[in-house]
């Protein structure tokens, strides 16, 4: 009997399956060290514990996005070690702010099978949840993955695909408890810009622009504990290469649209998105975002305004998302649709 852990293939799924991921992860201040010397973030809200003790909170929690790592992390054994690609998002939600000495783990559901019409692999859908120690759900989200099968002639399920939500609605956003932007100080977060200076339609371009190195990927990647093998090992795609994680490309998208979004403090939801074309090292990526749409919150002078995030590999002052026959060009990377808290 093996005693090492192949990953599952697409016939090893089934409806209504739940899997309790592997080793938890204690959260430490040097996760923030790190991930602020991968990526060029600098959101005062993360970076400083007296601007977040200011801002309602009893100090600066982690990034939102080190909490989604972790916890996406946890689920690639079980989810995507034989991944062909992870494919997209949705219904996304960050529950509770994730704390320097938290401890998270992942669960999640399978709620979808679909093979692929090659008889090779195919689509599984989960809904995974990351808890703390207190056994709270910190972030939860739905993400569809293609996976390789073990047998091309193993019998396909009867296809479920799952009615998703194309947003998550406004009045299902969760501010943290005592938030409170209403004695926000624009000058330490870095920009002038409110709420009520975006207008939905507009674009933004981030103007910087990072390239990224084989190290860097593989540091962050091995960091979140995601073990998937396109990332590290050059055999496992046929062009040789290793993918650099999509989360990699979220991350650092992100930490550039600090420049025109620096008020865009903390992401809250998830509502969709597309790793559309693949990136490797050498790749300069870039940044712009549009403003899709705009809600009022419950919470002091705090608004939450809704962001498609793309980040490409074209020359600087690239925009373009789609082709004329509603296919992301080889350029694009990343179109991500996400709502975030921003000061009134």
């Amino acid at each position: 009997m093996s005693k090492t852990n192949p990953g599952r293939f697409f016939e090893d799924y089934h409806i209504g399956q739940v899997i309790r991921h592997a080793v938890p992860r204690t959260v430490a201040e040097g996760e923030r060290a790190l991930y602020h010397a991968l990526y060029p973030a600098r959101h005062a809200l993360y970076s400083s514990d007296e601007f977040a003790a200011a801002s309602g909170l009893e100090g600066s929690p982690m990034d939102d996005l080190i909490a989604f790592h972790i916890v996406f992390g946890k689920t690639v054994p079980d989810i995507s070690l034989n991944a062909i690609a992870n494919l997209g998002y949705a219904e996304g939600r960050w529950l509770k702010p994730v704390w320097p000495g938290d401890t998270l783990r992942s669960e999640s559901e399978v709620i979808g099978l679909r093979e692929n019409s090659n008889g090779k692999s195919g689509v599984v859908y989960v809904r995974t949840r990351g808890l703390n120690q207190l056994d709270e759900v910190v972030l939860e989200y739905v993400r569809w993955v293609m996976v390789r099968k073990r047998d091309a002639a193993a019998p396909a399920p009867e296809p479920v695909v799952p009615d998703l939500a194309k947003a998550v609605a406004p009045a299902d956003l969760v501010v943290p408890e005592g938030m409170d932007f209403a004695q926000y100080d624009f000058d330490l977060a870095g920009e002038p810009h409110r709420w009520g200076d975006y207008q939905v339609g507009e674009i933004i371009d981030h103007v910087d622009g990072v390239t990224v190195e084989e190290a860097e990927h593989m540091l962050a990647t091995r960091l979140w504990q995601n073990t998937a093998k396109v990332h590290f090992d050059v055999t496992a795609r046929e062009d040789g290469k290793r993918l650099i994680y999509g989360g990699h490309v979220i991350s650092m998208a992100r930490a550039l649209s600090f420049n025109g979004l620096a008020n865009a403090q903390m992401i809250v939801a998830l509502n969709g998105g597309a790793h559309a074309n693949p990136c490797f090292a050498g790749d300069t990526i870039r940044a712009w975002s549009e403003v899709l749409d705009k809600a009022d919150t419950h919470a002091p002078g705090i608004g939450a305004i809704r962001l498609r995030l793309v980040a490409h590999k074209g020359p600087a002052g690239d925009q373009v998302l789609k082709t004329g026959d509603g296919k992301y060009p080889p350029q694009v990377l990343l179109d991500l649709d996400y709502w975030a808290l921003m000061p009134k």
